[in-house]
């Protein structure tokens, strides 16, 4: 039953936490403070390079670092705490708001720009792995102890019409917004300048998010280092794999539970309780680190601790400046402007 199945899939995490909390006194904490100082320093790479693709979209304005970085951090912490990646459009309000004349479209697309990279890295990530052998294959994904992982593999019908349902509802929404709101196009593709001159895009957007990768990758290390376990390429390949497939479409937040069956089931060598004391740990302060990084933004920047309230101003100054333009605000120099402009050197 797949109700039987979530339920133990949550039964994996619950226990783990259970182990976590028993083990804690073993935790190495200098190992566990890198990993996090990691994670912090590929959150600032990765608004850097934000930052770089809306200074090619916006050549004439300032962008305050600062203030990007606080709602970057911002956005994650409440990703960390709110499903459906509301931490997102909590960043986009956030920057919209700080650049004078700035559209939804373009600051929206500005962000997506990161997916190319992401993705891209993603996909070779899986790769090594099963190439490796570092995760079951695909024969035996129906079979493990992980209801994200099996149920999709079990009724591949229903992934199917999943899948197609959302690409048609995507397909629908992008041909209703192309018929019917002025200059969308021309605002996406501003937040899109940086990709149309390669070599800008690599200096100042593919090497930031190569270090953010590279950030992620020492902290996944340190984590390991830090409850006990060997610190290595394959094992540190593993576990970001494994969080890449717990999290495609997950059923409980942040993939809780899959993630734990999938290394108790995939990582050889340690015990099953380090294992799982391993990832609940990793879990949890990753997600509690970031919301004390993204309120503490909020706080230090943006003198409140009323998120809410923030992003209903942002809102609100969005609609007033627009003047109820349907196609997301002024285009800040339009398109054109964008594209022929050059952006200053990253450093």
């Amino acid at each position: 039953m797949p109700l039987g199945d979530l339920g133990s899939s949550l039964e994996h995490f619950f226990n783990a936490a259970t182990e976590f909390f028993r083990h804690l006194s073993e935790v190495h904490w200098s190992q566990f403070g890198l990993a996090l100082l990691c994670l912090l320093a590929m959150q600032l790479a990765r608004a850097w390079a934000w930052r770089n693709v809306l200074r090619a979209a916006y050549p004439g304005k300032r962008i305050s670092f600062l203030h990007l970085a606080a709602a970057y951090l911002a956005g994650a912490g409440i990703n960390a705490v709110i499903p459906a990646h509301a931490g997102d459009v909590t960043k986009v309000f956030l920057v919209k708001r700080q650049i004078p004349d700035s559209s939804y479209p373009a600051v929206t697309s500005s962000f997506l720009v990161q997916t190319v990279f992401d993705t891209s890295v993603g996909i070779l990530v899986l790769v090594y792995a099963f190439t490796q052998g570092l995760l079951p294959p695909l024969p035996e994904l129906p079979h493990l102890p992980a209801f994200e992982v099996s149920f999709w593999a079990n009724h591949p019908k229903t992934l199917a019409i999943t899948v197609g349902v959302l690409l048609l509802v995507i397909i629908v929404g992008v041909w209703f917004l192309a018929q019917h709101v002025r200059r969308f196009w021309a605002r996406v593709r501003q937040g899109l300048v940086i990709l149309t001159r390669p070599r800008d895009y690599m200096r100042q957007v593919f090497a930031w998010q190569g270090i953010g990768w590279l950030c992620r990758f020492a902290a996944f290390w340190f984590f390991l280092e830090a409850f006990g376990l060997e610190g290595s390429i394959g094992n540190v390949m593993l576990v970001m794999s494994v969080q890449a497939i717990a999290n495609i479409v997950p059923f409980t937040p942040g993939g809780a539970g899959a993630q734990q069956a999938l290394l108790v089931a995939t990582l050889s060598g340690p015990s099953r309780a380090a294992v799982l004391s391993f990832s609940v740990g990793t879990q949890i302060a990753m997600a509690a680190w970031s919301i004390v990084l993204g309120f503490g933004a909020i706080l230090l920047v943006f003198r409140t601790t009323d998120w809410r309230g923030l992003i209903r101003q942002a809102q609100e100054d969005a609609d007033r400046k627009d003047g109820g333009d349907p196609d997301g605000g002024a285009a800040g120099g339009g398109a054109g402007a964008g594209s022929e402009a050059t952006t200053s050197s990253s450093g």
